[in-house]
């Protein structure tokens, strides 16, 4: 994958992250439909999923939309073949994927050179045959589900007799934890979150680098980074209390960039030099240091209108329905963008990212009070308040997606570690297997003729 096209979708990331709202802790927002209904309050969403189909619409755009959509991009025009390469090597990541979609009505005449350059069996038609708005419907959705492995239902658009055409990206990734968690039960003591009975995720480590501090624009930045098997690892990231979701997101991709660097657990000074850290010396058994984490599982879901935000995306012109913009599309009938929205869903269990099955367990010395011979550095993360997830392909650098979680996973009726343990275990809400995990994105752009 090249470093520009890497540079490119993360610095969207970036833009769309400092655009984003702090997603207000409760209540929880109703879901929108497709995505799942137990996803908590907070946010997700994915760039690496929007930035194809924006590089698609770029080659077959002129004048100021055009320009606009390569601004958005950060490369120039034509990207289309940039897109396909991204494309590419998504598909080369174990565990991950990613698909084009094209529908378009009978009426509308596809430019040939713009049409092959998409993925092959990318093309399908709407309202084939007299066929209505519900049949389109479940031809979009049917899609949908197939290339997120059911984790995103629907796609977020609406389809009617001004729709001639409809481009979609699903883009999916999963991965397993090298070193798994397991459940336990915390009540943070101060924050937004202090007096409730949560479920935890714990895990213990030697490797102190594994987590960082940086000095970002919003202060303070505590880097936790989460390694899985496939090459694609998860950042954690804690800011000050103040600091908004946004910022929190930017700096992390700061970090991730390398305008920024994060200072490793096995340097950092005593006492509590980063947010949710606390370092100390401590008597062990053993020579080796620790991390110690804590933080709560988590599962989110979102829907984004990019028009919201069409500065952002590159969309302030293309959607003047006024007149047409992507002669290079269609030879008629001049097109305008209608909607473009993205869905996107993401979960984090004890053993992968998008896991649905955790594991318990509850250890304690069983052999009598053991020897404390040596002295070492002790490092302690909790995660109790409001963070910020970079899903990232180590390698590349690339992010497939990003989010802001607002609330924790509550402790079940039960008010016990059995009972928690045995929601976790049930089979995931958000579709596909017990130990399959993906995150997945949809994001379409719908195009309706101008007069």
């Amino acid at each position: 994958m090249r470093g520009a096209t890497v540079r490119a979708v993360n610095g969207l990331a970036a833009r769309w992250a400092a655009a984003l709202p702090t997603p207000a802790p409760s209540p929880a927002p109703a879901p929108a439909p497709g995505i799942p209904a137990d996803a908590a309050p907070g946010t997700v969403f994915s760039a690496c999923g929007v930035w194809p189909l924006l590089a698609l619409l770029a080659d077959g755009a002129a004048g100021p939309a055009r320009e606009e959509l390569a601004d958005a991009l950060g490369v120039p025009a034509p990207a289309a073949e940039t897109a396909r390469e991204l494309l590419a090597a998504l598909a080369r990541i174990p565990g991950a994927g990613a698909a084009i979609g094209l529908w378009v009505r009978p009426e509308v005449a596809l430019r040939e050179a713009w049409a092959t350059g998409l993925p092959g069996g990318s093309l399908g038609r709407l309202g084939a045959g007299g066929s209505g708005a519900d049949d389109s419907r479940k031809l979009l959705d049917a899609w949908a589900a197939e290339h997120t492995d059911g984790l995103v239902r629907e796609l977020p658009v609406t389809v009617d007799e001004d729709t001639l055409l409809v481009l979609a990206a699903a883009q999916a990734v999963r991965t397993t934890w090298l070193r798994p968690f397991w459940e336990s039960v915390t009540t943070p003591e101060r924050g937004p979150w202090a007096g409730r009975r949560l479920v935890a995720l714990r895990r213990s480590t030697a490797l102190l680098d594994r987590v960082g501090v940086a000095g970002t624009a919003a202060g303070p930045l505590t880097v936790l980074r989460v390694l899985g098997d496939t090459g694609v690892d998860v950042h954690l990231l804690l800011g000050t209390e103040e600091a908004s979701a946004g910022a929190v997101l930017r700096g992390g991709l700061d970090v991730l960039a390398g305008a920024v660097t994060a200072v490793p657990g096995d340097v950092l000074p005593l006492g509590e030099p980063g947010p949710g850290l606390r370092v100390a010396q401590e008597s062990s058994v053993t020579s080796d240091p620790r991390l110690r984490v804590c933080t709560p599982p988590f599962s989110l879901a979102a829907e984004h209108d990019l028009l919201d935000l069409h500065g952002v995306f590159g969309l302030t012109t293309a959607r003047d329905a006024s007149r047409g913009h992507f002669p290079g599309i269609a030879d008629r009938p001049p097109l305008a963008v209608q909607q473009a929205r993205q869905a996107a869903a993401a979960r984090f269990g004890a053993r992968g990212f998008e896991a649905a099955s955790v594991a318990a367990v509850s250890t304690r010395a069983g052999a009598g009070r053991p020897l404390l011979t040596y002295r070492v550095r002790a490092v302690d993360l909790a995660l109790d308040r409001p963070f910020g997830f970079l899903a990232v392909h180590r390698s590349s650098r690339l992010v497939l997606s990003a989010g802001w979680v607002a609330e924790p996973t509550p402790l079940g009726r039960e008010g016990t570690e059995k009972g928690a343990a045995a929601r976790a275990a049930a089979p995931s809400s958000l579709g596909g297997s017990v130990l399959s995990g993906r995150q997945n994105c949809s994001a379409q752009e719908s195009i309706r003729p101008v007069s």
